[in-house]
């Protein structure tokens, strides 16, 4: 991995976290899992094309972009957590 690309390393790694929060989420909620699956392998696929053909013009932004990643993995993670309360709650009771 060149050193250009190794600051996109952390961002890789809590992306995927990411996904798994995010399919957990459409699990919990009912949605189909294949559909779900299909979606995701789309949308996988769509971000690694952007992610192939924007690099070189997103390199000078690359703390940028960690940052607005990070955080957006961040609220996602928190959103999770927020909905799954009540049913965390009802169990104890």
């Amino acid at each position: 991995m060149t050193n250009e690309l190794k600051q996109f390393t952390g961002l890789l790694v809590f992306g995927n976290i990411e996904n798994l929060i995010l399919a957990a989420q459409g699990v919990g909620a009912g949605v189909n899992p294949v559909g779900l699956a299909i979606l995701s392998f789309i949308a996988v696929v769509c971000w690694l094309l952007i992610g192939t053909l924007g690099t070189k013009a997103a390199i000078k932004y690359a703390r940028h972009i960690n940052f607005i990643g990070g955080l957006a993995i961040f609220i996602l993670g928190i959103q999770a957590m927020l909905e799954s309360l009540p049913g965390i709650i009802s169990f104890f009771h």
